[in-house]
């Protein structure tokens, strides 16, 4: 067993699910003040030891992304100055995740830039959720343990979804092919695909099913909802293809623009989002959304960390 404590200490970026985190470990949150001076430059102030202690920061890539992971950053060399024994960056949702690869000339790979940043900063370990890219691990060169959303969904789904053996599990997009026959396969139901034509970044122009939907509840699964066009043109071509009714299941709920607006005028029964990224006020203005909490998830992986056991355990359960 360890010999020293755990720390948790939040960013401002999402500070309910931290709490949520501490609660579910009988922890409260450690002190510490992050506050912005007038010029616009971070303070943060480490209101307790944190000497040889395992020290986590909770802070998810959301809202003030660039803020946020600034907060981040300046949290973890704080700690790493005051003489933590190890300094592990929780991030549920990894900012920049989509710039993972050069798709074009000159386009930067921000994902590595964060990479060096988080490790440069002082980190010593990585926990995040359902990254946009499973290479974006081989970026850093200490552990980083990408958790899945994915036990936590097929819960919902068995729990929430009447008659859920005759649905069919739908990916909005060829790159989500892997995700989406996994849950198909563990819920032993079958799986449809729609691909999409984009025209430019953030638009789709045309969709084009592959597989049979009639008379199916249909569950649309993706790791992200941005502006939420590809799952309410998603949802239209499933309708229109015969499926009885469509819900979507997403980790990272970002919901930005007029997503809200695409909801609620989409044919979509549900929009279900884990709350890796803090969605209340949306769910105000939505009463499609849901929320799957996946604050034990998190809380399991930390503690599991903290005494040197196998984290992959979570990988096939949802702890309660």
């Amino acid at each position: 067993m360890p010999t020293n404590s755990i720390k948790i200490f939040a960013g401002n970026s999402h500070i309910e699910f931290a709490r949520l985190v501490a609660k579910k470990l009988g922890l409260e949150l450690a002190k510490c003040v992050v506050l912005k001076y007038s010029n616009q430059e971070t303070s943060v102030t480490i209101g307790e030891s944190v000497r040889d202690e395992d020290v986590f920061i909770i802070q998810s890539g959301c809202n003030e992304i660039n803020d946020n992971l600034m907060e981040l950053l300046i949290m973890i060399n704080a700690c790493k100055t005051a003489s933590a024994r190890r300094i592990t960056a929780v991030i549920p949702c990894f900012p920049y995740a989509r710039a993972d690869k050069k798709d074009k000339s000159r386009a930067p790979i921000t994902a590595k830039l964060v990479a060096n940043m988080l490790t440069v900063a002082g980190a010593n370990h990585v926990i995040t959720m359902d990254l946009h890219a499973s290479q974006i691990q081989g970026f850093f060169n200490i552990p980083v343990d990408n958790l899945y959303a994915e036990p936590c969904t097929l819960k919902y789904i068995r729990d929430t979804i009447e008659d859920y053996q005759n649905c069919i599990i739908v990916s909005p997009d060829a790159g989500g092919a892997k995700r989406a026959t996994a849950i198909a396969d563990k819920l032993d139901v079958d799986f449809a695909l729609i691909h999409k034509e984009r025209k430019r970044a953030n638009e789709v122009s045309r969709m084009v099913l592959v597989g049979d939907v009639k008379g199916r509840i249909c569950v649309l699964v993706d790791d992200m909802a941005d502006t939420c066009g590809t799952l309410g043109l998603a949802a239209k071509t499933l309708l229109e293809n015969g499926a009885t009714s469509v819900y979507a299941i997403v980790t990272h709920g970002v919901l930005s623009g007029k997503a809200i607006t695409v909801i609620n005028d989409s044919v979509l029964t549900k929009v279900v989002v884990t709350n890796t990224i803090p969605h209340e006020e949306k769910k105000l203005l939505c009463p499609k959304i849901d929320t799957i909490d996946v604050a034990a998830t998190f809380a399991e992986a930390i503690r599991r960390t903290h005494n040197g056991e196998s984290v992959s355990w979570l990988f096939e359960r949802a702890p309660e």
